[in-house]
């Protein structure tokens, strides 16, 4: 157990520490994105496999309850007022950027691209909610391969990234005033770090309104996790382990967090320590996610999930502007 541990807190280490280097904050990857990619280099090294079995009982841990504890931990980020402040038309946006993106690229991906279920499902989920955060926690659920997680990860980052830098430059061009803009922004991009990011670029007024509504966007993934282990479960797989996860725990902590931060106030500094308590949590998952993760695998997919992952970033970016000013704008 404890080897495994001690590489997932090593190489998350040398996460945050490639995110702090002078530079890095420009090109958008924070802590769990170079986790990931260093899990991979170093799992893909020769002998890596005699050490992974050694280690496979530390990085499950990781993978299994660092991961889940994380989640339930990432929602002291929300309230409930947060929500409430921008009116329910934001919960009606986001829910329609969040049903459409997961019904037409599931089917996509699937159907036109021939993907399996479970790199088509990751895929959609980073893309309509919030990056790697719900590939992770989408795959808690259903248990998908190394090589599907991380090739929806690698997605998230490539197109994610694409949005935070384009935004910025397609705000003039726009016709959206600040504020509405960055409810665009919070409604379309990929990660919480790059909505900052663009919002940031953008306007003080952008920035407020993007984190908001991303952070809404968050709050759906409790009633998508619920409604996949209903799902998976449904289509032959009770006897799996995601097969029989129809009310994930996890989901219901983050929900009861999401309370919690609203109802009461905790002291600054604890809730400080819990919030990065919950990303060091996250962060080793990605770094054991990252070590299991065989480069031949992820060969195998293919550019499919890349192309999905375009198609979706196409859909979010082009779709969500038409759905802000049909909905929101004046």
């Amino acid at each position: 157990m404890w080897q495994g541990l001690l590489l997932c807190g090593a190489l998350g280490a040398g996460g945050y520490l490639l995110a702090a280097l002078p530079g890095m904050g420009a090109i958008g990857l924070g802590p769990l994105v170079w986790a990931l990619l260093l899990g991979m280099l170093t799992g893909n090294l020769p002998g890596a496999g005699t050490r992974a079995a050694r280690a496979r009982p530390g990085l499950q841990f990781a993978t299994r309850w660092l991961l889940r504890g994380g989640i339930v931990l990432f929602g002291l980020s929300l309230t409930l007022q947060q929500i409430a402040a921008l009116g329910p038309r934001i919960l009606l946006l986001d829910a329609l950027v969040v049903g459409t993106v997961m019904l037409v690229g599931y089917r996509v991906g699937t159907r036109l691209l021939g993907l399996d279920r479970d790199t088509a499902l990751l895929t959609c989920a980073g893309s309509a909610i919030c990056g790697a955060a719900a590939v992770l926690a989408t795959e808690s659920t259903i248990r998908a391969r190394p090589a599907a997680t991380a090739m929806a990860v690698a997605t998230v980052v490539l197109f994610g990234s694409l949005a935070m830098l384009g935004y910025p430059a397609l705000y003039p061009l726009s016709g959206l005033d600040e504020g509405l803009f960055g409810i665009y922004i919070g409604a379309t991009v990929h990660e919480v770090a790059q909505v900052v990011a663009a919002g940031d670029a953008v306007g003080p007024a952008a920035l407020d309104n993007a984190l908001i509504v991303k952070l809404v966007r968050v709050m759906l993934l409790v009633p998508f996790l619920l409604i996949v282990g209903r799902c998976w479960r449904a289509r032959g797989e009770a006897d799996s382990p995601a097969g029989r996860l129809t009310i994930p725990w996890f989901a219901l902590g983050f929900l009861a967090m999401v309370a919690l931060n609203s109802l009461a106030e905790l002291p600054p500094a604890l809730h400080r320590a819990l919030i990065v308590a919950g990303q060091l949590g996250m962060t080793m998952a990605m770094a054991a996610l990252g070590y299991e993760t065989r480069l031949a695998r992820l060969a195998e997919l293919g550019l499919r999930p890349f192309l999905l992952a375009l198609g979706l970033f196409g859909l979010l970016s082009g779709g969500g502007l038409l759905t802000v000013s049909a909905l929101l704008g004046s």
